[in-house]
């Protein structure tokens, strides 16, 4: 299948670097496990909060790796000895990326009652304002450097 991008036009060159966070961005919306919410908690602030029933502390591992939050769950069953006649609670590994815009910082995960919270906040930059001088008159204009004279002495 071809796939069509608007970032393949010779005009927009440079922007290979949006085309990939784009891909990332339509791989990761289409795996369904877990199920997670975001919610904005405040002006400045979102929580992410996955269903991560069964899984331990120990079982789950969430990291930055360039501009994307990845949360990781592997659980190592002991099911010898088990028989099951409906098996309906997941316990498969899983990976679960998100995106992140520049200036989120991870505020902190916590786990309780089978729900992983992460709460990010967007750092908002405070305006740089800069005085500048103004003088009177009009702008000095500099002066060519002038040609050096050589002096040729004559035989006489």
């Amino acid at each position: 299948m071809t796939r069509f991008t608007g970032f393949n036009n010779p005009l927009l060159l440079g922007f290979d670097h949006f085309e990939r966070i784009l891909d990332r961005a339509s791989k990761a919306s289409a795996e369904g496990y877990p199920p997670y919410n975001i919610e904005q908690t405040g002006e400045n602030t979102l929580r992410i909060t996955l269903a991560v029933a069964g899984f331990s502390m120990d079982d789950l591992n969430a990291s930055v790796e360039d501009n994307q939050l990845v949360i990781r769950g592997r659980r190592d069953e002991d099911d010898t000895g088990r028989v099951f006649l409906h098996r309906g609670i997941a316990a498969r590994q899983f990976q679960r990326s998100f995106v992140l815009a520049e200036g989120i910082e991870i505020g902190g995960a916590v786990l309780d009652n089978g729900l992983l919270h992460i709460d990010l906040e967007r750092q908002v930059p405070e305006p740089e304002v800069r005085t500048i001088k103004i003088e009177s008159g009009a702008p000095s204009k500099k002066k060519a450097p002038s040609p050096k004279t050589i002096d040729v002495g004559t035989d006489s």
